[in-house]
């Protein structure tokens, strides 16, 4: 996998959701685009840290809500809401054009189709159907079912 440096993304706002990152030039199927970065933690505190990020949206829809917790394994995540993970800003779609590949508990966005210069970068987050209805997408693909969730649900959310 050719890896892209950062200098070829760039982040601005997305009709998604808030932020995104751009490709500044083409990028090609299969090469490596960024890595997401964050602090590693135990799910428990993970768990507690989306928590506590989602009352304070709550109790305040002004107050940015977004969770940047991506499940590293089995124990552990990331916590990528730190300085300098600008991966945090690749929206969610329906009809992607990067996926997600762990190895040696790093996690990199890979160009899963060829991409253009100015195509905002998206991947599916995989979310499971816990609470689903709690997180509606706004890919505006023609693909899009509504919800975040890993492709392999759709069909059960089709059928309700």
């Amino acid at each position: 996998m050719k890896k892209i440096n950062l200098e070829y993304t760039k982040i601005k706002f997305s009709k998604i959701h808030g932020k995104g990152i751009y490709s500044t030039k083409d990028i090609k199927k299969g090469s490596k685009i960024i890595e997401y970065l964050g602090e590693k933690i135990t799910k428990k505190e993970a768990n507690k840290r989306a928590y506590a990020t989602m009352e304070k949206h709550y109790k305040n829809p002004l107050y940015n809500g977004a969770v940047y917790i991506f499940e590293l394994n089995k124990k552990y995540d990331l916590d990528g809401d730190i300085s300098g993970n600008s991966a945090k800003y690749i929206n969610h779609s329906c009809d992607p054009n990067c996926r997600f590949k762990i190895a040696d508990n790093r996690i990199w966005i890979i160009a899963k189709r060829n991409i253009k210069k100015g195509e905002e970068l998206s991947y599916n987050y995989g979310y499971d159907m816990v609470n689903f209805a709690e997180h509606q997408c706004y890919c505006r693909s023609k693909k899009c079912v509504g919800y975040i969730l890993d492709k392999k649900y759709w069909k059960k959310i089709k059928n309700k």
